[in-house]
Parts: C-alpha cells; sequence; structure tokens
C-alpha cells in the first residue's frame, strides 16, 4: 500500500516543523514512515534525505516529505537518487507546478522560511494535485536517461581544464 505511505524526515532544523506535518498526515490518513531526525540536536541534513530518497528509489512509498533549515540541501541531496524527483515547494504554486510539470515525489520545505500553516496548505495541494502527463511524461522520462556523473569523472575533468 505504497500510495497511501508518506516517507518523511527533517533535520534538526525542520523536526518541530515535521512533528506537525506528521499529525497532519495521520489525520489524513496517510500511514507515515518517519525516518528521524527525533530531536533538535544538530544532525547532517544528508544522512536523513538518503533515507527518504531510498524508500520512494524503491517504490515503498508514492510521496516523501523532508525539512531542513532551507530546503534547498535536502533538495539536492534527495535529487542524486534514482527516480527521485523532489522539489522544494514555498508557495502553493510551486507545489502545483511541481506536481503537474515535473510528476515530483518529494516534497521539501525549508523550515526556517515555511510556517506552519503554509506548510500544511503547500502539503495538501501537493498530495491532491495529479501529474498533467503529456508533453509533461516526456520531460520527465528524459530525467531518468540523464547519466549520472561520478566523482572521478568529474574529477578528471575539472583537472584537465586550464585556470
Amino acid at each position: 500500500m505504497p500510495h497511501k505511505t508518506i516517507a518523511i524526515a527533517s533535520d534538526h532544523a525542520g523536526f518541530e516543523l515535521k512533528g506537525k506535518i506528521i499529525t497532519e498526515l495521520e489525520g489524513l490518513g496517510y500511514k507515515v514512515r518517519n525516518f528521524g531526525t527525533n530531536s533538535a540536536d544538530p544532525v547532517d541534513y544528508p544522512d536523513y534525505a538518503k533515507k527518504v530518497a531510498e524508500y520512494i528509489s524503491e517504490g515503498k512509498a508514492a510521496f516523501g516529505v523532508l525539512i531542513c533549515g532551507s530546503g534547498i540541501g535536502m533538495s539536492i541531496a534527495a535529487n542524486r537518487y534514482p527516480l527521485v524527483r523532489a522539489a522544494l515547494a514555498r508557495d502553493i504554486e510551486d507545489a502545483v507546478l511541481s506536481r503537474q510539470h515535473n510528476n515530483a515525489n518529494i516534497l521539501v520545505f525549508g523550515a526556517r522560511q515555511t510556517d506552519e500553516t503554509l506548510a500544511i496548505d503547500i502539503l495538501k495541494v501537493f498530495l491532491t494535485t495529479p501529474f498533467m502527463e503529456g508533453r509533461h511524461r516526456i520531460r520527465v522520462a528524459k530525467l531518468s536517461e540523464l547519466p549520472a556523473k561520478s566523482s572521478s569523472e568529474n574529477t578528471s575533468k575539472q583537472k584537465g581544464k586550464k585556470k
């Protein structure tokens, strides 16, 4: 039943907002898989983005939510995983377009920029907005075709560049 399961995680900056979002999701009838963190003690956001991104990538949940201070770090980390399309949404339009045009499957919040009320509104819109298909399906498929570059490839290319 992955379509009714939401994977969620945060770093320390998103811990408080995560608790409120979990309460909302459970109230809406979703099963929540909480990957932590479980306190406001400092942690490294990539460790938590990895857990949710792998869960989504493996098809164990249709959607995920990640929260850090700005939302940028979690977005960058999550989008390194196959089949993950994480979108930082700071308003309703971001949520709508990320679903309609990009078929985003992980919603990312910046806890320092998004208050609880707006986050809940964005969440509800994200979860209920369908992917538009059509020309957007071709574009989203191309995302999966982009080659993953290894760090050794990138390092070799950088060393070959003249400054």
